[in-house]
């Protein structure tokens, strides 16, 4: 197999890269581009980090692949029970098994939804895994030991600093930004530092890693990043905030220069972000809307026992939402999904909108959230209301929310109880845009070629035609033309396979790797400590 490297910026945006390259912030990144491919790399529907990763890892759409959120939930006997999304929930198979099945080796670093790690030929070191329980789900056993030897090594630089995460969330003094931005310097060069140890150690066919800093210093300091969003007379802070965060971005190009140069000059080197990123200004809190019109009624925790209070306060630990089911139609789970839930009775005695009512019900539902207006612009808050077979169609859509909500400015909906609806944020914030980046160079990669806009669904065929293994016929996305040069494409056509096989029979691992709760605690407080959680 040809070598191949992905190298996953999430979050990238060429409305920051492009700047960052033109004034030798990224030097790398700049030769890089000029001798290779680029496109504009859009995103899946709600482009949120894990159906996006998972998307891009398998070549299929979430309504195939069944991730949807970083958590899934499910009502019963009128409680939503909430749990993590596992490499267990995903319904498709991926490269990582694909490429293994063809005799290859793969290295994969940093992935969301990859824990507990598949059983490939090769390694696995997922993200969002706690420092304490990074041993067992690190894939084959005996690999923490490698990277114990590395000097320097140190699993909690791995991880999110939670305290550091959760203070710059509720608003810190100044100092902190600092302190929250060379943390993600110090954490992406521990990434770097173990990838660059096993391309020495245990060179692969496939090796890829996600840099997620790019996503977190965004999240708090596009203002920072932003020319547009600069204010005219920056003060010393903004300044110096600046300064660091272009720091991060120059100690990043020199982490993917090295990565490169370790691959050696055959590689084939793919740049791709699972989406974009902007400006977000306003705040629509989705539930306190729904409340306002007579679809949720939230319960008053005031009058619960002591006993009832101290389970509420669990549950909202946990982020259970908190509403009389009794009295409530149609409500939203997670701010990160930015969908709306209706609750159906298919059954006699059940609460909810009777089953053959949920067409008119949906259907007025989505206009009126339609003709939602700013309270001082007058703009649409919402550009589009999608049901869930047209939002996400596939056998597995059955998980996604009736309606999914794309807001004006892409933010998340917050999910909250609080008014006014719709208020401004106290200052700009960063938030996911569809649009992402793609990049590709080396062998073959035809130089200078602008493909457009691709589907992030086109990044599973685009590795795999690299390394010389036949696209299955199933997958959703396929390799664009003019990526290829005459040469390449004239001496290896594409090969279509046959179709991926069930996850079952894909390297999917056994119930004895599951999470413990305390896993599962931990990984709530990463995802509440971002506000990808409320």
């Amino acid at each position: 197999m040809d070598r191949t490297l992905l190298l996953g910026l999430d979050g990238a945006t060429f409305s920051i890269l492009d700047p960052l390259m033109r004034d030798g912030t990224m030097p790398f990144l700049r030769q890089l581009a000029a001798g290779g491919a680029r496109a504009e790399l859009l995103s899946t529907l709600n482009p949120l980090t894990p159906p996006a990763w998972v998307s891009m890892t398998t070549g299929r759409s979430p309504g195939h692949h069944g991730v949807f959120d970083f958590i899934w939930a499910e009502e019963r006997q009128g409680q939503v029970y909430f749990t993590l999304n596992t490499f267990r929930d995903i319904m498709c198979e991926t490269i990582w098994s694909l490429v293994s099945r063809q005799q290859g080796t793969v290295c994969a670093l940093n992935f969301p939804i990859l824990s507990p790690p598949p059983t490939v030929a090769g390694v696995i070191v997922p993200g969002l895994v706690s420092w304490r329980h990074l041993r067992r789900n690190i894939h084959p056993r005996g690999a923490f030991e490698r990277l114990q030897a590395i000097p320097g090594f140190d699993p909690k630089a791995m991880a999110w600093d939670f305290d550091l995460e959760k203070q710059v969330e509720t608003g810190v003094p100044e100092d902190q930004y600092e302190q929250f931005i060379t943390f993600h310097i110090r954490r992406e060069r521990q990434w770097f530092e173990v990838l660059r140890t096993l391309m020495r150690d245990r060179p692969a066919d496939l090796t890829a890693i996600v840099f997620d800093g790019v996503d977190k210093l965004q999240h708090i300091g596009w203002r920072f990043l932003d020319p547009a969003c600069a204010p005219a007379a920056p003060s010393e802070w903004e300044r110096r905030l600046r300064a660091l965060c272009l720091d991060y971005f120059r100690q990043l190009d020199g982490f993917l220069a090295d990565i490169v140069s370790l691959a050696g000059p055959n590689a084939r080197v793919f740049i791709a972000s699972d989406h974009g990123f902007g400006p977000t200004r306003d705040v629509f809190r989705l539930n306190t809307w729904l409340h306002s019109r007579g679809y949720l009624t939230w319960k008053d925790v005031n009058t619960a026992d002591e006993k009832a209070k101290e389970s509420i306060t669990r549950l909202i630990e946990r982020h259970f939402v908190l509403l009389e089911w009794d009295r409530t139609t149609a409500y939203a789970r997670t701010t990160t999904s930015n969908g709306i839930y209706i609750r159906v009775a298919n059954r006699l005695g059940e609460t909810g909108v009777p089953a053959a009512d949920y067409p008119r019900f949906r259907d007025q539902l989505s206009a009126e959230l339609r003709s939602i207006r700013h309270p001082v612009t007058g703009r649409p808050i919402i550009r589009d209301v999608l049901p869930r077979e047209a939002a996400f169609p596939g056998r597995q859509n059955g998980r996604a929310p009736d309606l999914t909500l794309v807001l004006w400015d892409h933010g998340f909906a917050s999910i909250r109880d609080r008014s006014p609806i719709i208020c401004p944020r106290p200052v700009v914030e960063g938030t996911h845009y569809p649009e992402g980046v793609f990049l590709a160079a080396g062998p073959g990669i035809r130089s200078g070629a602008d493909l457009g806009q691709l589907s992030i669904l086109d990044v599973a065929p685009c590795l795999l035609r690299s390394l010389g293994v036949p696209v299955p016929e199933d997958l959703e996305g396929q390799v664009p033309g003019g990526l290829f040069d005459a040469v390449f494409s004239a001496a290896r056509p594409t090969e279509r396979g046959v179709p991926t096989l069930a996850p079952a029979t894909a390297g999917v691992p056994d119930e004895a790797s599951a999470l413990t709760v305390e896993e599962e605690e931990t990984v709530f407080r990463q995802l509440r400590a971002l506000g990808y959680i409320e």
